[in-house]
């Protein structure tokens, strides 16, 4: 009986008779979805700069609105970081997560589908 019960119940270390931890495969998963929203952010930032000089051409934008376009995605990009980790110890950090994930999607779509220079700076 008694072996029954030491292959049954996880040991100190948090491991089960497998060897395999309980939460390894949810950390594993949480891992990669943090993983993939930072190179959504990475390459969102680098698309921006390398597109620099199309948006100049395409849009007809100065030099100077040119660094504000840079500037104003770096600055609501801080800011929206600082207020989505307030709302998340308020309402949840999952949620908060998706719905952050989801308006930086959309707000990509439409930095990318401006029309203007107007819809590419706040």
């Amino acid at each position: 009986m008694s072996a029954d019960r030491t292959t049954m119940a996880p040991s100190r270390s948090g491991t089960d008779a497998s060897g395999a931890s309980p939460g390894g495969r949810r950390l594993g998963l949480a891992l990669f979805v943090i993983a993939t929203a930072q190179l959504m952010v990475i390459l969102d930032a680098t698309i921006t700069n390398i597109a620099l000089p199309a948006i100049q051409t395409d849009l007809g934008v100065s030099n100077e609105n040119l660094a504000w376009i840079v500037n104003s995605y770096a600055l609501a990009f801080g800011g929206l970081m600082l207020l989505g980790g307030k709302a998340g110890d308020l309402f949840g950090r999952r949620r908060i997560f998706r719905m952050g994930i989801a308006l930086f999607t959309v707000a990509s779509l439409l930095g990318g589908l401006a029309p203007n220079e107007g819809l590419l700076m706040p």
